[in-house]
């Protein structure tokens, strides 16, 4: 599946599950939840866990963790974008222009 793809099939998915009518700032809310996982599955796979409630997990499981959680954030990300139709594509292009203008050596 390439990016514009699946930036189409999160919104139809989000759309059918209601997910997409949500308030903007709800979204943010949202992303910045799932950012904090995203936070806690690193430190589960840097420093491990260190709580007598959580099960420690293997590096695998760990990983596969994290991979679901930043498969949150960048669903959260697509919704945003949609709603503003921006095409991911566009900000691939645009992130890699802006870096390339402000890093380049001249």
């Amino acid at each position: 599946m390439n990016i514009n793809e699946f930036q189409q099939w999160v919104k139809e998915y989000y759309q059918h599950r209601k997910w997409s009518d949500l308030d903007i700032f709800v979204r943010i809310g949202f992303l910045a939840e799932e950012t904090g996982e995203v936070a806690r599955a690193i430190r589960a796979l840097e420093i491990g866990r260190d709580r007598p409630d959580e099960a420690e997990g293997s590096y695998q499981e760990n990983k596969s963790h994290l991979t679901e959680e930043l498969g949150d954030v960048l669903g959260n990300l697509i919704v945003i974008a949609n709603k503003y139709d921006i095409s991911l594509e566009d900000i691939l292009k645009t992130h890699k222009q802006k870096l390339g203008e402000r890093y380049s050596s001249k």
